[in-house]
C-alpha cells in the first residue's frame, strides 16, 4: 500500500511518492499450540456456514476427483503433476472466497456465497501473480523430479546403494520445493486479500512470519499434510469437509500472525 512521503516544511505537500514495495508487514510469534486452535476456529466457522463451507469443498472435491479420474483413466501417475498444475492455479482463487466467509463471521454478519466469490476480485491482479507463481514453480519442479528419475536404476533388483543417488537428490529437490511453496503461500493470499499489497510484499510476509515462527509453522505444515492425505485417500471425497476447514483455519493463522488491520469493512 503506497506510503505518502513527508510534507517538507513550508506547508506544501511534495508531490513525490514513496512506494512501499516489497515490504515485510510486522508479524507475531506464535505458540505451537496455535495451530490446533486454528483448526478448532475452523470447525467453528463450518458449523456457521455450512451450506457456503460445502459449496467451496464441492469444487475441491470435483477437482481431486478429477485427478483420480485422469490417473485411472491414462494408467499412469504422471497425469497427477499436470493436474496439480491446475489445481494451484483454480486453488487460491477458491481459497479467497473461504477467507472471505471468515472475515464475515468476525463481522457478526451472516456469510453470503456472492460476498465470498465478489472477494476474488478484490486485488485479483496480485493474486493471479501469485497463482501463475506457483504453477511456473509446479512446471519446473516437474521438469527436475523428470531429471532425478533418469538416476532410478534400471534393474528394479538393484542393490540399495544404487537407490542412493535417485533418494538423496528426491529427498533433497523434494524438500526444498515444499519449503519454499509453503513459505511463499503461507499467509500470502490473505495479505493481498486484506491489504490489497503487490505480490513481493505478500510473499516477503509470509516467508519472515514463516522464518521467524519456523517450529509452529512445521506443526501446521504437517497437518495440513496429514488432512490432504486423508483427503486424496478417501478419493476426493474427504476434500468436501477438510478444504474448506482448512481454509479457514489459514485465515485464522493470518490474523493470529501478521500485525493486520482488524477488522475493517470490506464489500
Amino acid at each position: 500500500m503506497p506510503q505518502t512521503a513527508p510534507v517538507p516544511k513550508g506547508g506544501q505537500k511534495s508531490a513525490s511518492r514513496t512506494p512501499a514495495f516489497a515490504r515485510v508487514i510486522p508479524h507475531n510469534s506464535l505458540n505451537y499450540s496455535d495451530p490446533f486452535h486454528w483448526m478448532h476456529l475452523a470447525i467453528r466457522d463450518f458449523i456457521a456456514a455450512p451450506m457456503v463451507s460445502l459449496f467451496y469443498g464441492f469444487c475441491f472435491t470435483v477437482a481431486s476427483v478429477a485427478i483420480w479420474a485422469a490417473v485411472f483413466i491414462q494408467g499412469t501417475h504422471l497425469v497427477i503433476l499436470p493436474s496439480l498444475v491446475v489445481f494451484m492455479l483454480a486453488g487460491p482463487f477458491l481459497a479467497t472466497g473461504l477467507y472471505d466467509v471468515s472475515w464475515q463471521l468476525e463481522r457478526g454478519k451472516r456469510p453470503n456465497l456472492f460476498h465470498s466469490i465478489r472477494a476474488i476480485r478484490r486485488n485479483g491482479v496480485s493474486e493471479w501473480g501469485f497463482a501463475v507463481l506457483l504453477a511456473v514453480m509446479m512446471i519446473f519442479w516437474m521438469r527436475v523430479a523428470a531429471m532425478i528419475h533418469a538416476l532410478y536404476p534400471i534393474n528394479q533388483d538393484a542393490h540399495i546403494e544404487q537407490f542412493l543417488p535417485f533418494l538423496s537428490l528426491g529427498t533433497l529437490f523434494g524438500l526444498l520445493f515444499t519449503v519454499s511453496v509453503f513459505s511463499f503461500s503461507a499467509f500470502s493470499i490473505p495479505v493481498m486479500m486484506e491489504r490489497r499489497v503487490d505480490i513481493m510484499t505478500a510473499i516477503s510476509t509470509s516467508v519472515s512470519a514463516v522464518y521467524h515462527n519456523a517450529g509452529v509453522m512445521v506443526v501446521w505444515a504437517l497437518i495440513i499434510s496429514a488432512c490432504v492425505v486423508v483427503g486424496f485417500a478417501t478419493a476426493g471425497v474427504g476434500m468436501l469437509v477438510i478444504m474448506p476447514m482448512l481454509g479457514y483455519a489459514t485465515w485464522h493463522g493470518y490474523i493470529r500472525t501478521i500485525k493486520t488491520k482488524r477488522p475493517r469493512r470490506f464489500e
